[in-house]
């Protein structure tokens, strides 16, 4: 048989509640933060490689100081760079764990990244010769310098902002769960039907009630019983209550 309309919408928004249920998981919202995270870390990655590579023929420039082609001085200087930028790598890849869990690092990790992007700087610039060559030997260090200060502060913050959506996505889960669960039970209630006492039940109470010396009268059986409260006004209730001052 096909489908009505009705049972459509019903299967929709059945799969629909499930999809979002997923959606807005605690996980599933941290996971997306730690994927940006992540391209952010593969970018500031890429950029600073790079801009290290342009400047190392700068570097073995310098370092040469005019020796000639394939010489012993001409191939050392090749290894000044690569060692300057080693050091440099390390210590963003430490910044990177270090950052990730929110642990604070010593004094001596900046001050030697410092040092390392200054030496990159100067070895780039000292034989520009030309303002317009300090200017284009300036541009990679510089980039190099400011990412790998901005990729330490933007990993701090990308960590913080993965447990905040993980704590808001938690919080709000549970009191979407509480409110789900409340009307349930509230539907659920409303849908129970009412028992109604016995006339045994009803003899008990008032057996239970009375003492020597009081007067047994309808007035006294309703006010102990309380079947004049809360009773359906049916035949088989009115009955009852006036069976319990009969029996007793």
């Amino acid at each position: 048989m096909p489908l009505t309309r009705a049972q459509k919408l019903a299967q929709d928004a059945a799969e629909a509640a499930e999809l979002r249920a997923y959606q807005t998981h605690p996980d599933v919202v941290a996971l997306r933060v730690e994927k940006v995270r992540t391209q952010v870390d593969r970018l500031c990655w890429a950029g600073i490689v790079l801009g290290l590579a342009f400047t190392m023929t700068n570097v073995q420039t310098f370092a040469a100081a005019g020796s000639r082609a394939w010489s012993l001085p001409w191939l050392a200087a090749w290894l000044l760079d690569p060692t300057v930028s080693v050091v440099l790598l390390a210590i963003l890849r430490a910044e990177q764990v270090t950052a990730r869990y929110q642990v604070q690092a010593g004094p001596w990790v900046r001050r030697a990244k410092w040092f390392t992007l200054a030496a990159t700087y100067l070895m780039n610039t000292w034989a520009a010769g030309s303002p317009a060559g300090v200017v284009l030997h300036s541009v990679a260090p510089l980039v190099v310098f400011v990412a790998a200060e901005a990729v330490t502060d933007l990993r701090d913050k990308l960590t913080e902002a993965v447990h905040a959506a993980f704590t808001e996505a938690a919080e709000r889960s549970a009191a979407f769960t509480t409110s789900t669960a409340g009307t349930a039970g509230v539907h659920e209630s409303a849908r129970r039907p009412v028992r109604r006492k016995t006339f045994a039940e009803y003899l008990t109470v008032a057996r239970r009630a009375w003492s020597p010396g009081v007067e047994i009268t309808p007035a006294w059986v309703r006010r102990v019983t309380g079947c004049s409260r809360g009773v359906p006004p049916d035949r088989s209730a009115r009955r009852s209550c006036s069976q319990t001052h009969e029996g007793h």
